[in-house]
């Protein structure tokens, strides 16, 4: 980016460059968290680059991805993250349940392996699909998630065992301590 957007800097002295202007070059692009400029003692310029990093793909009217912070962040032409799929009703500007949701997945190993999409409903309600799995998982609000989520887990588990995972169209976490499945 620096070679691209700025003059050559090959033999300028290190009085005569502006680090601020090549650090702002930096930040300006959307794809990094954070950029750092300096220059070393032997007269070598440095850039430090943090990337930004994709949590869940929103696919609405708009595609872009939610970042490790829960801001916006564009699709890349370069590289597509293998994350989930937002869809429903999802605002730019308010992405606070989905990405509290994308984190859960991105933290847990169970539903990081399963986890393909993520639903917003226009009333907020959040419900998933899972990867090989014919039913939608109702998670509702997002009050209690984490048991939501032991219970989504124990009852994955068990119909795994017992073969009964493809005999469901819904599977129901509203509900305090209970799993309310629909058979097809």
């Amino acid at each position: 980016m620096l070679i691209q957007n700025q003059d050559s800097i090959k033999n300028v002295p290190k009085e005569t460059l502006d680090l601020n202007v090549l650090e702002l070059a930096l930040n300006s692009n959307p794809m990094i968290k954070s950029a750092e400029v300096y220059v070393a003692v032997n007269g070598t310029l440095n850039a430090e680059i943090k990337q930004k990093r994709p949590v869940a793909r929103v696919n609405t009217n708009a595609s872009y991805y939610i970042d490790d912070e829960g801001g916006f962040m564009p699709l890349s032409s370069n590289y597509t993250a293998r994350v989930p799929l937002v869809t429903g009703y999802v605002e730019k500007n308010n992405l606070k349940h989905v990405f509290r949701v994308a984190q859960k997945v991105e933290a847990d190993n169970f539903l990081k392996q399963h986890v393909v999409e993520i639903h917003q409903s226009v009333n907020g309600a959040i419900a998933l699909r899972l990867r090989q799995c014919n039913f939608v998982v109702n998670l509702g609000s997002l009050k209690l998630l984490d048991k939501k989520i032991n219970n989504l887990k124990a009852f994955y588990k068990k119909s795994l065992k017992e073969k009964t995972l493809d005999k469901y169209s819904k599977v129901n976490l509203q509900f305090d301590n209970q799993v309310v499945c629909t058979k097809t």
